[in-house]
């Protein structure tokens, strides 16, 4: 529903928030199905460094969109077979929570029976992310350091403001040319 309300409004900055609710909605959802890393990082990214850099670049737009009286149409072919393909890929994934999955089988039983021999760590969730997966953590660091730092960059440089008009010198007064 939030997704339609995005396609549907014209006011900029309330599709920004909508965009924002959206994005949280989203890590709520991946911290349902237990995956924190990625809420952390959808949390982030999606609607803190996206929502600041949509506001600011809202300063310098207007707030409404202009409405267009035309379908653009090659956009609407590329994302229904972009939709198709993504239901037919669905359609092979195995049944959800379907305790005979291969994530069930092979791996599951492995982390839970090796992660402190291994690692030497109790916690299974740390362990895990921080051994096994460590070089994907790693990465969402990274796309978090350089988001907030691409923010930091594009927020940080001064506005332009246009040079102010000199005064246009009198006709009828001679130029001061310093000799007297």
């Amino acid at each position: 529903m939030v997704a339609i309300g995005v396609t549907r409004i014209r006011d900029l900055f309330a599709a920004t928030m909508l965009f924002a609710i959206y994005s949280l909605l989203s890590a709520a959802l991946f911290v349902l199905l237990d995956a924190g890393d990625v809420a952390l990082t959808e949390a982030a990214v999606g609607a803190g460094i996206s929502t600041i850099l949509v506001l600011a670049v809202l300063t310098m737009t207007r707030r409404y969109e202009h409405p267009s009286n035309t379908v653009n149409w090659p956009a609407l072919a590329v994302v229904s077979v972009t939709g198709m393909c993504l239901l037919w890929a669905v359609s092979d994934l195995p049944d959800f929570g379907d305790p005979t999955n291969p994530v069930q089988t092979h791996l599951a039983p492995y982390f839970i029976n090796n992660v402190y021999s291994d690692m030497g760590i109790p916690n299974m969730v740390a362990a895990v992310l921080a051994s096994y997966r460590s070089i994907d953590t790693f990465g969402e660091v990274i796309v978090i350091f350089v988001a907030g730092l691409a923010v930091y960059t594009l927020l940080s440089v001064p506005p332009r403001t246009p040079p102010k008009p000199q005064p246009k010198a009198d006709a009828n007064q001679p130029e001061n040319r310093g000799d007297h």
